[in-house]
């Protein structure tokens, strides 16, 4: 998460803020470690109770403004809300069962992580696959923890995941602070080795807290990322498999395997879309062989020169997420230096690793450049930007994907949700309450409307009609 929030926030800001963030970071780690300690030894003195009951409102207003969001926000608002009512409802029926419940929850949810950590490792063998080991195995104790009654008999488990959070929150932000201290340049983004010129000054000027209402139009300029799932350009008909044919292959039914693709385009011209230069054998014997990111597996590759030669020699995008906030300078910076290298690997150094590189040296800054203007304590908005990122849901969403694709691989599905998350958090939506209250005005206003009028004036009808088929079409672009 903190290279995540270095991308989205920028060097320039977080660099003039390192001794708050440092400050915050040890608050942070010395309350956890104080909350989990508090729960070792059976007598809380953690208010429980009035904690579970702000997650149950949290909850359930989360669940009363769900239906406002869009597409992927909905499904995460919807997601949020019920995990966080059903946790609120197992703390509040108390005794045995209730934390017994969230006990295995809980350690059921970091053993599957460290186990898939530690498995996917081994599989891949990246560059880091030995710290990624010792992390899965560190999440495996954590688990073990969770399952044994040993020393509440279940009744800290709230308090422990507390507490974990304050201590990995906390160390988040002491490594955040340590990094840009003295930085120039975003390590997050390797190739932007220059600083950014005064003119990212006015555009961020021109942005100062700006939401959007939805994507853009067609006719809008914006970023492009293509993807082009491993079902929908599978050569025959392919064999469902829930979640692997989503995120990893699909296997049509004369066992070929289709892996998908992934292509971002900039309206300046910009199109990254690395492929290998000789297909290369896809049969399930020799798709395992690939699996590694070392260099024996690495190959020649060839970058396509625009989407329509792509398309035209293939078959159109499955999907595409369209982002307005970019900086088309730093995308130039990165693509330059980018395809001088045309490796390719099939897991190490793919399309969707590219295109996923490529869209975070992209929105580098975004969030600054919509909630920071030029002014605040410290310039740049004061801490506004840093708190809209940090509560936003998507910012953990996107955290949790590229997580996973650095301990595995890029997919063109993992790429896909990656994409949709930082949408979301370059191009910010309202709140639910705002979009609820804008749609609570304008059924009011229509209401108000059809009492002035009378019902009989065609005119009227045609304006109802109108609106109403105009408000169809704007939700179904929203949900696409």
């Amino acid at each position: 998460m903190v290279r995540l929030v270095m991308i989205l926030l920028g060097v320039d800001y977080l660099r003039t803020r390192w001794r708050s963030l440092r400050m915050m970071g040890a608050a942070s780690l010395l309350l956890g470690i104080v909350v989990f300690i508090d729960a070792l030894d059976g007598a809380l003195y953690f208010p429980i109770t009035p904690f579970a009951v702000l997650l149950l409102l949290e909850g359930l207003a989360t669940l009363a403004v769900a239906w406002t969001g869009m597409g992927g926000q909905r499904t995460l608002r919807y997601a949020k809300g019920i995990a966080f009512s059903l946790a609120a409802a197992l703390i509040l029926a108390g005794h045995h069962h209730g934390h017994f419940a969230l006990s295995m929850i809980f350690g059921t949810l970091f053993l599957a992580d460290g186990l898939l950590q530690i498995v996917s490792a081994h599989v891949v063998r990246y560059r880091t696959w030995r710290l990624a080991t010792i992390g899965g195995g560190v999440e495996i104790a954590l688990a073990l923890f969770f399952y044994q009654p040993y020393p509440t008999h279940y009744v800290g488990t709230v308090p422990y995941c507390l507490g974990l959070g304050l201590i990995f929150g906390g160390w988040n932000l002491l490594l955040l602070s340590t990094r840009v201290r003295r930085l120039v340049s975003n390590p997050a983004v390797d190739s932007d080795a220059e600083r950014p010129d005064n003119s990212d000054a006015a555009t961020r000027a021109a942005m100062t807290n700006i939401e959007w209402d939805g994507p853009p139009a067609a006719d809008e300029a914006a970023l492009t990322v293509h993807v082009w799932t491993p079902v929908g350009s599978a050569k025959g008909e392919a064999r469902r498999q829930p979640i692997v044919d989503r995120y990893i292959a699909a296997v049509d039914r004369n066992g070929v395997i289709s892996t998908g693709h992934a292509a971002l385009e900039a309206p300046d011209g910009i199109y990254v879309s690395l492929y290998p230069a000789v297909e290369f054998d896809r049969s399930p014997d020799d798709f395992a062989r690939l699996l590694r990111a070392t260099r024996e597996n690495d190959v020649p590759g060839v970058f396509q020169p625009d989407y329509a030669t792509e398309s035209k020699a293939w078959c159109p995008s499955t999907v595409q997420v369209r982002i307005r906030n970019y900086d088309p300078a730093r995308l130039r910076r990165f693509w330059d230096a980018y395809r001088q290298d045309t490796t390719y690997n099939l897991t190490s150094r793919n399309c969707s690793s590219s295109v996923s590189r490529a869209l975070e040296a992209a929105i580098e800054g975004a969030s600054t450049r919509v909630w920071g203007g030029l002014g605040g304590v410290g310039g740049l908005g004061g801490w506004r930007p840093f708190l809209r990122v940090i509560t936003t849901p998507e910012l953990w969403v996107a955290a949790q994907i590229r997580k996973r694709a650095a301990t595995m691989a890029w997919t063109p599905g993992l790429t896909l949700d990656y994409a949709r998350a930082l949408s979301m958090l370059a191009d910010p939506r309202p709140s639910g309450w705002v979009r609820m209250a804008r749609l609570a005005m304008r059924k009011m206003v229509r209401s108000r409307r059809l009492d002035r009028e009378p019902a009989d004036d065609p005119s009227m009808l045609r304006t109802l009609v109108s609106d109403h088929r105009a408000t169809a079409a704007k939700t179904n672009e929203e949900q696409r």
